[in-house]
This record gives C-alpha cells, structure tokens and sequence, in this order.
C-alpha cells in the first residue's frame, strides 16, 4: 500500500479505480466491510483499490475547542490498514478549500483527480459544502461524470449499526469487551516512544512514553495493558493515559511501565494494548503518596493479566 497526499497529487496509476471515501476513525467491522468491498470490485475489474481520507477529520477542523474523542492516529490507521488489500491510501488535508467545494466540484475532482470508475460508500455518506449531498446525489454525478456509485448497508451486531460512536461510547464506560466485538482486534494506542522528565524512573517506575497525536483521547485513567513491539510476544504492563495532574502536567500523554523490563526503548514504535481500566487519575498531595499508589495500580494490573492470561 501507498500512500498519496493532496488534492493536487500526482495520480501514480494510470488508469481508472475503485474508491471508498471517509474519515474511517477506528477501523471497526463497519469500515473494515467497506475495505473489503473495495478491494473485491478493484480485483474483479483489474483496477487498484483507493481509501480517500482526511487529516484532521472534519469535526475536529469544525469544532477545535471541543474536538471528537479520536480512536486512530493517522499513524495507526496506517499500520492497521498495511495488511488489508488495498493499493493506495490518499491523503486529503482537510481545511477551508476542501470545506467549501460543492457536492459538484467534488464529484469532479473523484472523476477528474483520483480517476474514479466506481466509488463503494455506506449508506449514510454524504459531501459536499456543510455535508448536504448524499450517495444518490453522488450517484447522480457519477453518471454525468463517468463513474458508478455502490451503497453498502450498515454492519449491524446484535441489531444495532456498527460505528465509531459506539466504540467510543464502549471506550468511555471502560468496556474493552464490546470496543473489541466492534472492532474485532482488542483496543489499542501506537506511537513512538520519546524521551520525558524521567520521575517515573527516579519513582521506580521507568515509563515508555508515547504522545498520543489526536486533540483528545477516548479514554483516560490507569490500565492493565500489553506492550508489543518490545519482544517477540506482548509483555504486561501496567499504563496511565492522562495529564499527571500531581506534577502539574497540562498535556495527555500515554505513559507505559513494563513490568520486569529494563531496555532502552526511545524512538522504537510500540503498540500499547489495553485490557482493563484500574481507576480514575488523581492528584496526590506528594510524590510519596503517588508512588504508594503506583505499587498497588502495578499488583492490580499483574493480578488482572495473569488472571486473563
């Protein structure tokens, strides 16, 4: 897979393809259907299946003050859509020229830009400037502009719809269960980890620290987790995910604790897989009481992996 950036890219195929379109936040059993039609239609047509999507998503351009909880960065959109069937990932950074194109001008930039032969979108797509088009007005266009359109109906499970508000609601209340019925891989955050202020390791508790590269996070607290990327196999590790409010930290950051793990890990991309929420963050009046806290946080989070295991 590729990826292509912009609107005014350099189409690297030559001739037509199928395309699906949207901001696929999460990637959940719902989009992953959607992908999979892409890729079915692109083979039986011999022609290279395309995701378009945008960064940021529009509701976080339309609402920067109180942006959406974001389930994937872009960073891991990509690594979970590497091993899928698609050919190209293009990338349309999403800000005021793209907000005020017209149902048309957008149908034409699918024909004329991406070369669309057949465009696969769910049933409650829409486009266009404030969102006002939906499939059937794009179905129209396609028709004066030379491509098809297929409308997929929802993804249900235990009869209800498939979508990213109900991951990040199952997020919310700490029901990794359900998130990982709706996606249908456990729940997890990736990253690079970076250098931070070393208190964990001065604490006895040396965290990777990952950035969590999205305005707002689905969820927030300590958690028993598994770590990839650092061994063969996941290792248990105890997590917190938030603004360490008894150093006066102001910025969400996902600090892990590998237990029993002593390596070097900054600038080595891992994947933090969550398991089971512990508490709420706290503010403690000391840095004695914090670490009083973190050794019963870490026995839990053993007890609740070795018990999961």
């Amino acid at each position: 897979m590729q990826l292509i950036r912009g609107t005014h890219a350099a189409r690297p195929y030559a001739g037509g393809c199928v395309v699906t379109i949207g901001t696929y936040d999460g990637l959940h059993l719902g989009h992953q259907a959607l992908i999979e039609a892409v890729a079915a239609q692109a083979a039986r047509r011999a022609l290279p299946a395309v995701l378009l999507t945008f960064e940021p998503m529009p509701r976080e351009y339309f609402a920067p003050a109180d942006p959406p909880a974001r389930l994937t960065s872009l960073r891991e959109r990509w690594r979970i859509l590497e091993p899928s069937r698609l050919d190209y990932t293009w990338l349309l950074r999403f800000g005021e020229g793209l907000r005020n194109l017209s149902a048309e001008e957008f149908a034409e930039f699918l024909a004329r830009d991406v070369a669309a032969r057949l465009v696969v979108v769910g049933h409650d797509f829409c486009f266009g400037k404030g969102g006002a088009a939906s499939a059937s007005m794009l179905a129209a266009a396609g028709k004066r502009l030379g491509f098809e359109v297929e409308v997929l109906p929802p993804v249900t499970q235990g009869g209800e719809r498939i979508s990213s508000s109900g991951v990040r609601a199952a997020l919310a209340r700490a029901d990794f269960a359900a998130a990982r019925r709706l996606l249908g891989r456990p729940y997890s955050m990736r990253g690079r980890v970076m250098p931070g202020t070393r208190l964990g390791r001065k604490l006895g508790f040396p965290t990777a620290n990952l950035p969590l590269e999205r305005r707002r996070a689905p969820l927030a607290g300590i958690f028993a987790v598994r770590v990839h990327g650092v061994a063969a196999g996941a290792l248990p590790a105890v997590a917190s995910l938030g603004t360490r409010p008894t150093i006066g930290g102001t910025e969400a950051l996902l600090e892990a604790h590998v237990f029993d793990f002593s390596a070097d890990l900054y600038g080595r991309e891992i994947e933090v897989e969550f398991a089971a929420k512990i508490r709420d963050e706290e503010c403690f009046a000391t840095l004695e009481a914090l670490t009083q806290q973190m050794q019963r946080d870490a026995s839990e989070a053993r007890r609740i992996l070795n018990e999961s295991t």
